[in-house]
């Protein structure tokens, strides 16, 4: 394997100014839209470090903290709320999640990976033409365009989205986009994203905030033209809910995604409703069956946070150390257990798709590694990072947020299980099918 330096350029000067004709001024159009409407929830986010918000330069190459943490040039201070450090901004040249400011990149090709994208592609078009005009404008992007890395797990107030909300759709339009999302995501996928909607709306009934906190303010953008041959992809976008889909011929990347809750359990019209619990029993299964002497290396913090996700939010190109045990230090059945984690987000995408990922992740299982911080009892708070050349999974217990007081808990309370985010990335400059892009433009005959 190879790797590319975050100051070299992916392709010659010319060919990259021809390809990237107007990136300027979509990137002109990203940074009105953060300073008109994102300044306050950057600040938020970032415990008001408005130098958030100035463009560093694209020749500076991030360095990782001994801690593994990121740690670029004018990196702001983390506050309540990120969902990560928000480390970056969309003003950077993106270059993806690494270990060293270096990324691998031989890791992924272009090449048949015998995923059935044709159900997705039809469904996608359906939702396009079942929009009016006007909508298919707010909601058309061109497959380049930075609105990819426009997503946040924070409540719409909190960060203004783009695109069509479902608030903003009737019950065909709505029905053609669960269409849609029924085409990408397996049946637990599907069901996931329809749980961490419904306990949204009943936690914000409970604290009386409803128009904020609802079932309706997820939003759908567009990136390209649904195709067989050529790259586009989806993103749908809301509080604890991001699902970030490209496509490229019979290929599909499904990150970014962010899955989380508050709380993870809810009464509703007398029903428990739970989610994102699978990830919560699998991270614990895989702790507890390690020795005493795998915790002592596995567990790199026994002091749990309020909040310990590194590359949630604008950390796209965040630069995270290794850390924690080993995946060669695990025997057969830890290993399953490690990968019983992974399986829980990977398998909410399309079973093809799923086998297609769970191959490659199995290919890199000798350079996976695993960090824990807090406790290992069943109901402790904890966070669980799984770091791979071709996969990243954080599991956070969070302090209660804006929705605790459906739950009778503060932030003063502390994190629990009960209040979870999670994270699934591609490192190495294959979020958003970034690293597959790159490679179509420079070797598609039609491109040239």
């Amino acid at each position: 394997m190879t790797e590319r330096d975050a100051t070299r350029p992916a392709m010659p000067a010319q060919q990259a100014d021809r390809l990237l004709a107007g990136e300027g001024d979509r990137r002109s159009f990203m940074r009105k839209v953060f300073f008109a409407s994102g300044a306050a929830a950057v600040a938020t986010m970032t415990g008001g470090a408005a130098k958030a918000l100035a463009a560093p330069s694209p020749s500076a190459t991030p360095t990782a903290s001994p801690s593994g943490s990121p740690a670029p040039s004018g990196a702001p201070t983390r506050g309540p709320g990120t969902g990560g450090p928000g480390a970056q901004t969309i003003t950077e040249d993106f270059f993806g999640l690494t270990t060293n400011g270096k990324q691998i990149d031989d890791l992924f090709t272009i090449h048949s990976q015998g995923v059935n994208t044709a159900p997705v592609i039809a469904a996608a078009k359906a939702f396009l033409a079942g929009l009016t005009d006007a909508e298919r404008t707010k909601t058309a992007f061109t497959v380049r365009s930075t609105e990819w890395r426009l997503w946040s797990n924070l409540d719409p107030q909190g960060f203004p989205r783009q695109g069509v909300s479902l608030a903003d759709l009737d019950d065909t339009q709505n029905a053609l986009g669960t269409a849609l999302l029924k085409a990408a995501l397996s049946a637990d996928g599907l069901e996931t994203t329809e749980k961490i909607r419904r306990i949204n709306l009943a936690a914000g009934k409970l604290v009386g905030n409803s128009a904020v906190f609802n079932d309706e303010l997820y939003y759908w953008t567009l990136m390209g033209t649904p195709s067989a041959t050529e790259p586009w992809g989806f993103q749908f976008d809301g509080h604890h809910l991001v699902i970030n889909y490209f496509v490229l011929g019979n290929q599909v990347v499904m990150s970014p995604c962010f899955w989380g809750s508050e709380p993870t359990t809810l009464q509703i019209d007398g029903e428990t409703v739970t989610v994102c619990r699978e990830e919560i029993d699998a991270s614990l299964a895989f702790i507890q069956s390690l020795t005493a002497a795998q915790q002592k290396t596995a567990i790199i913090s026994a002091t749990k946070a309020d909040e310990d996700m590194k590359a949630g939010a604008f950390a796209d190109n965040a630069v995270i150390a290794y850390a924690g045990i080993r995946a060669t230090a695990l025997n057969a059945a830890q290993k399953q257990k490690l990968l019983d984690v992974v399986q829980v987000f990977v398998r909410r995408g399309k079973a093809d798709v799923a086998r297609a990922q769970m191959a490659e992740i199995r290919a890199h299982l000798s350079d996976t590694h695993a960090a824990w911080i807090g406790g290992t009892g069943s109901s402790d708070p904890f966070y669980l990072r799984i770091h791979s050349p071709v996969i990243w999974v954080e599991v956070d217990c969070q302090a209660a947020g804006p929705l605790g007081g459906a739950y009778g808990k503060t932030r003063a309370d502390g994190p629990t299980q009960l209040h979870l985010h999670s994270v699934v990335r591609t490192p190495n400059g294959n979020d958003y099918g970034k690293e597959l892009l790159r490679q179509h433009y420079l070797t598609s005959p039609h491109h040239q």
